[in-house]
């Protein structure tokens, strides 16, 4: 995702400054684009004029950063820290979704296997804050529950194919890109392994539109957003929503064939496209390989 992004946003004319980790050099730095080991974050605000984060929800590390942001007076090209907040708080999340009559399984505050046994097993559990599929888990009986060493939700498990919608957002309007087929490993620990898209299935123009409903309940979400879908027996069920670029970008802009940095800037200043049409099929994985 940073490859890509940095390459797009390069292309566009832009001076890039990137954060990059030793560990994971940039595999072809554009022109344009200066690669920074981590610093201390006001260190590298110093010489930028506008910020593009690519961060986990995991402990509130993306909405710090976008509060740190917005606390320096420079543009935050995405959501607000306030819409992250509300947006990766899936204990809240539920809530304001059933608002906008948008179907969501039912969850609960982990407490006790009574809140578990409440929902109805089997069940995922999963952290209150969290990102990919990290700490999440199937259990389908009160033995299988998880120590709670952090802030856990329990939901009730939803048969049926897993999706997601990617979306660009501006002022509470949305834009559906596509819907992505998901592929996630089988057993108790969920793993993401990437996806393919666009994914034709009877129910992507419901999950579509549900993901716009999602949208619009989380005043500030800016640029592009993920919603995480399950499509059941009759129904698109929204899981999550996550307000940062997601791993399907990689798919996205080799289907496309546009420069998909160039429209979620253009969301973020309140100019949204019409939907795009595919021109082919892509199918991706985690690793950052991409196969028309």
């Amino acid at each position: 995702m940073r490859d890509a992004l940095i390459t797009d946003l390069s292309a566009l004319g832009h001076r890039v400054v990137a954060s990059v980790d030793p560990r994971f050099p940039l595999r072809s730095a554009p022109a344009g684009a200066t690669q920074r080991p981590p610093l201390p974050v006001s260190r590298l605000l110093d010489d930028v004029d506008a910020v593009w984060l690519i961060a986990p929800e995991t402990d509130r590390c993306h909405e710090r950063l976008a509060a740190v942001i917005e606390r320096r007076g420079l543009r935050l090209l995405g959501s607000s820290s306030a819409a992250i907040r509300l947006a990766s708080d899936k204990a809240r999340l539920p809530a304001l979704l059933q608002r906008s009559g948008v179907p969501h399984p039912s969850t609960r505050r982990l407490g006790s296997a009574a809140d578990a046994e409440a929902v109805g097993f089997p069940v995922v559990v999963k952290p209150v804050r969290g990102a990919g599929c990290a700490g999440v888990t199937l259990v389908g009986g009160p033995r299988g529950l998880p120590r709670r060493d952090a802030p856990q939700v329990v939901q009730a498990f939803v048969p049926g194919v897993s999706a997601s919608v990617s979306l660009l957002v501006s002022r509470r309007h949305a834009v559906v890109l596509a819907v992505n087929r998901q592929r996630l490993s089988a057993g108790p620990r969920f793993a993401y392994r990437g996806g393919s898209t666009p994914f034709d299935h009877p129910l992507a123009a419901r999950a579509g539109s549900h993901s716009r409903a999602a949208c619009r309940a989380i005043p500030g979400l800016r640029g592009y957003v993920g919603v995480d879908v399950v499509l059941g027996a009759g129904e698109a069920w929204v899981i999550e929503i996550n307000p940062r670029l997601t791993t399907s970008y990689l798919g996205l802009r080799a289907s496309l064939d546009r420069n998909l940095a160039a429209l979620a800037l253009d969301a973020c200043s309140g100019r949204l496209p019409r939907r795009p049409v595919p021109r082919c099929r892509a199918r991706f994985d985690s690793s950052g390989r991409v196969r028309r």
